[in-house]
């Protein structure tokens, strides 16, 4: 079953158009209990909420039973006021926290060979994989993994079985598939498919869940002003849906810049990123367009804490964004991290190389801790009375002193690139 659309208007298809291509996929089906796999709040954008919630609804009304599990990954489980804000009217106890550490069973392993040929020669670790143990609970009939295929810094571009086996994986999984994406180089897959992080997750699917009953629903969005906009949506159980979302995608959120950017200041959205284990999506996004010696300017009010997960928080902490080959020794040199590989790949992905300074604008972290991990620190608000998101224009800016900017309001939605350094 593949249901395939794709906006006939730049606004976007139709809430209409959505609901008529939703309903397809699951009318008639003879179910008695569906898993839906959203994303979390990160993915605020995505237009899962509004997805998920017609399921749900529907769901309800034919007396099936559904359970909620959002692909948290390494996140913290959402507060009661952002599933309202995303979900809807969906109840707040039909949301199941997933805990990347103890809510997981193994399900076989990518063997060492494969994942050294795929990686040339890079890796040579077999993958543990590991899934939430309600993804093999055969009480259900159907498994809804819904979510939005946009450029992502360890796989490529996000979703299918990402949303799976690493949304809903266990901290084996995690912790070697973002390692295989750091060593391998994030610049050489942001924006593709077939990379080998994703070569890794789809043996997964293909040998150890192809018996489970998961159909995808992807979408590629955009979020001009804020208000969501979905290009195209696609429903099915192969492989097929990811990469017709992934033409998509590459239209839609990749954007090429016709020079290398000197200064580049990006947005936080408070809601969305109060740590910069996410907030760092403003330093892997847009990697590809600063140019050398340029700045990098986040504006990032809601700040509070470097990791997601406590452990993680405390190794960013002790070590610091101090480069990619630095991290690289101290990986081999240091228990902690060999046990925690996604916090070493996520030091190595946050570190310009000191290619360019990268500056966070913070209110709710102090400005001395910010510099503690080896970034530059700057007073929100001091720094908003010249750069303020409100007034800026997506794209180049001009500033009143003569000062030529580029403004991103949200990195998490694309990835930009110099098209001379492309």
């Amino acid at each position: 079953m593949e249901i395939f659309i794709k906006a006939s208007e730049p606004t976007g298809l139709t809430q209409k158009e959505i609901e008529q291509s939703l309903l397809k996929s699951v009318e008639g089906k003879k179910l008695k209990k569906v898993l839906l796999v959203p994303p979390d709040f990160t993915r605020f954008h995505s237009n899962a909420g509004f997805i998920t919630n017609f399921y749900y609804h529907y769901f309800i009304n034919h007396q099936i039973d559904v359970d909620i599990l959002p692909a948290l990954g390494t996140h913290v489980a959402m507060s009661k006021d952002e599933c309202e804000e995303m979900y809807g009217d969906i109840p707040y106890d039909k949301f199941i926290y997933h805990n990347w550490r103890t809510d997981v069973i193994n399900i076989g392993e990518v063997p060492k060979a494969y994942i050294k040929e795929i990686t040339e020669g890079i890796w040579d670790e077999p993958v543990t994989c590991e899934v939430n143990k309600l993804i093999m609970d055969e009480s259900y009939d159907l498994i809804l993994s819904i979510g939005q295929v946009v450029p992502h810094e360890v796989i490529g571009m996000a979703n299918h079985s990402k949303n799976i086996l690493v949304g809903c994986g266990g901290k084996k999984t995690i912790n070697q598939s973002h390692m295989i994406g750091a060593v391998y180089g994030m610049e050489k897959m942001m924006g593709k498919d077939h990379t080998p992080v994703r070569k890794v997750l789809d043996y997964a699917m293909t040998h150890y869940l192809n018996h489970r009953p998961i159909v995808f629903v992807l979408t590629v969005t955009t979020a001009p002003q804020g208000l969501i906009q979905t290009h195209g949506l696609f429903i099915g159980d192969q492989r097929n849906a990811l990469e017709q979302a992934i033409i998509v995608a590459q239209e839609k959120n990749i954007n090429f810049v016709e020079k290398g950017i000197k200064k580049c200041i990006v947005y936080l959205d408070p809601k969305e990123f109060k740590s910069t284990w996410l907030g760092n999506k403003s330093i892997y996004r847009t990697r590809m367009a600063v140019e050398d010696n340029g700045e990098l300017l986040v504006l990032a009010e809601g700040i509070q804490k470097f990791g997601e997960d406590p452990k993680i928080d405390q190794l960013i902490r002790k070590y610091g964004y101090c480069g990619r080959l630095k991290v690289l020794d101290l990986f081999h040199e240091n228990e902690d991290l060999k046990l925690n590989m996604s916090a070493a790949a996520h030091l190595i992905h946050s570190s310009s190389d000191g290619r360019f300074k990268i500056t966070y604008a913070v209110k709710n972290i102090s400005k001395e801790e910010i510099e503690s991990v080896h970034f530059s620190a700057a007073d929100y608000k001091e720094t908003v009375k010249k750069y303020d998101p409100k007034k800026l224009n997506s794209g180049w800016n001009i500033m009143p002193d003569g000062e030529e900017i580029y403004f991103i309001p949200n990195p998490a939605l694309g990835l930009w690139i110099d098209k001379n350094r492309f």
